[in-house]
């Protein structure tokens, strides 16, 4: 057997986005979250279904899964696997803006369903020691758990580190399956759980189609085709001595952000604002969708400044 990196965008939502194969999504979940008995997952609607990319520069599909189940609970699986500026912000917008669609302002609050964040990364990003950590709203000095509807759960790859024979529970089980799938050539003889096993079935390359494998290829490749333009344009810049002062420490954050997380990065170059940098990317030719990934700009913002330098 040879299986693909989980992380992998084409990868992450054939197993976990996959309709005819639910049960992945419904292992994963219950043993994440410790559902056991009456809050235990049987059945899911996968809201955003898996789909291939369109390979002739169309945007590749955004890395989670969304999904509902038999108590109206609603999911939001995201695989983030580089460190954005606003990063916390963004996982509050999302779960918020999912929480609060559900219903118009006629209807009655009490037809809101509870919204829980899985995040799984490939950073470190709260102090916790653990690798899977749980967030709840909850009061200061009692720890009175104030607000039900919305949680977060953190999974930080970088802080688990056990080896095969180590693995226990169910969930060291998935975790390590997400981490290390790729460098394994046979699945492990201690998984005996259905929706794992299928998981490690899926993740197999032999049952790829040529198609899945060509798109799993394209965005394996775009990520390695982003990091290489940066660190040309960067080098070519400074040797031209175009950049100088600041824009050289902006630049150094960045590169540091790429190994780290790109919201490191940004923080340390704050002084240059990143309409500044998305220009000078223009200038060297890159493409919107490169400029986003390294500003965090929306692409619509870019096509703004890209009117702007022509003007």
């Amino acid at each position: 057997m040879q299986f693909v990196d989980v992380t992998n965008d084409v990868a992450f939502r054939k197993i976990f986005g996959n309709e005819n194969r639910k049960e992945c999504l419904i292992s994963f979940l219950n043993a994440i979250l410790d559902f056991h008995g009456d809050r235990e997952i049987v059945s899911v609607n996968i809201l955003d279904p898996y789909q291939l990319p369109n390979l002739r520069g169309g945007k590749v599909s955004i890395v989670d899964v969304r999904a509902t189940d038999q108590a109206n609970r609603n999911y939001i699986v995201e695989m983030q696997v580089a460190e954005l500026d606003g990063f916390g912000k963004r996982v509050l917008y999302y779960s918020s803006k999912s929480y609060s669609s559900q219903i118009t302002r006629a209807e009655f609050y009490q037809q809101l369903n509870p919204v829980i964040f899985i995040g799984i990364l490939e950073f470190g990003f709260t102090q916790n020691p653990h690798y899977l950590n749980r967030s709840h709203v909850r009061d200061v000095e009692t720890g009175e758990r104030t607000l039900h509807d919305i949680e977060f759960n953190f999974i930080e790859l970088p802080k688990f580190n056990k080896q095969l024979h180590e693995l226990e529970s169910l969930t060291d089980k998935w975790i390590f399956f997400i981490k290390n799938a790729e460098n394994l050539d046979v699945m492990p003889e201690n998984i005996n759980d259905e929706g794992l096993k299928v998981a490690y079935e899926e993740a197999n390359k032999f049952s790829w189609t040529q198609i899945e494998l060509d798109a799993y290829d394209y965005v394996s490749m775009r990520e390695g085709d982003a990091k290489a333009r940066f660190d040309f344009v960067t080098k070519k810049a400074l040797e031209e001595g175009e950049l100088k002062g600041l824009e050289i420490g902006m630049i150094k954050g960045m590169e540091k952000g790429m190994e780290k997380g790109m919201e490191k990065g940004m923080e340390k170059g704050k002084l240059i604002e990143k309409a500044e940098i998305a220009k000078k990317g223009i200038s060297k030719g890159l493409d919107n969708e490169v400029i986003a990934d390294l500003t965090g700009l929306s692409t619509e913002e870019i096509d703004i400044l890209r009117d702007e330098l022509k003007k």
